[in-house]
């Protein structure tokens, strides 16, 4: 009882932060995904270094992940300045030159899982200022709209939640398993349960926005984000895997690390990107 209170006491507040960083204003919304990009690649760094016999550089790798996310969103927006990627190229520049004098056994290592942490955690995070900002036709003018990249997280809130409850309640009916070589835990019947709340959360989306999405674009959006969200979360697990480690950090008490909180978004952002910039004419 006391680690479910625990766990729902956290929960409250990380919803709470992430939800009203997003609405309250672009340059909150900013700050706190950068801030996200930052811990995550920390620990990303931490773990590899305690468990892969890496060495790499958490504080500049760190640095990286938060440069790539404040760019990102400076270009994606009303006044794009390109220069904004200068800190970032110039911390990659460190990292690679830096090897030659820290004369550690495995600078390849070293090298490889910091240019990952960018790719897996940061660039993904960064991302969701492509969602962030849209050109207003009527304004002539780009906006900033926290709805969008919000109803990301709506969509693997809701998946998670159906393939929960409809899992745990009729996984002994239909035992096939999703990935049983990654997650035992999870079942093909309860992805479906929750693939099926994502799109009824999709519908009510179009029902209080139509004009931003019509309602098959809003269920295809849904359904990408429940499918690639389903996939980052077995990547994440692939990981812990391989490290031997239960989870990635222990920053949210009753939830683990900022990985784990963020393992199936890290997948369904960049997913999303491409479904609305091809099949959807909203980033265009």
């Amino acid at each position: 009882m006391k680690s479910l209170v625990t766990r729902t006491i956290t929960g409250i507040f990380f919803v709470a932060a992430l939800v009203g960083s997003m609405i309250w204003s672009e340059l909150s919304f900013t700050l706190f995904f950068a801030l996200v990009a930052g811990m995550g690649v920390w620990e990303f760094s931490a773990n590899v270094n305690r468990h892969a016999g890496a060495s790499v550089n958490a504080f500049i790798t760190t640095a990286a992940a938060v440069a790539l996310v404040f760019a990102v969103s400076q270009c994606s927006s009303r006044t794009p300045n390109y220069a904004s990627f200068l800190p970032f190229v110039g911390t990659l520049l460190y990292l690679l030159i830096s090897e030659l004098y820290r004369r550690e056994s495995n600078p390849l290592k070293n090298w490889a899982y910091s240019f990952a942490a960018q790719l897996y955690i940061a660039l993904p995070l960064a991302m969701l200022s492509f969602l962030a900002y849209r050109y207003d036709v009527k304004m002539q003018d780009v906006r900033y709209d926290w709805l969008l990249p919000l109803s990301i997280f709506f969509f693997l809130w809701s998946s998670d939640s159906g393939a929960y409850l409809v899992g745990s309640t009729l996984s002994r009916y239909f035992q096939a398993k999703l990935f049983p070589r990654i997650s035992p835990g999870k079942s093909w019947v309860g992805s479906i349960g929750g693939g099926v709340l994502t799109l009824v959360v999709a519908a009510v989306l179009w029902h209080f926005r139509p004009e931003l999405l019509n309602l098959p674009q809003w269920l295809g959006l849904g359904l990408v984000v429940c499918v690639f969200g389903t996939w980052g979360d077995l990547v994440e697990s692939l990981f812990k895997r391989q490290l031997g480690i239960k989870d990635s950090g222990q920053l949210l008490p009753g939830h683990g690390g900022i990985l784990d909180r963020f393992d199936s978004a890290l997948l369904a952002i960049p997913a999303a990107v491409i479904y609305l910039s091809f099949i959807a004419p909203y980033l265009n």
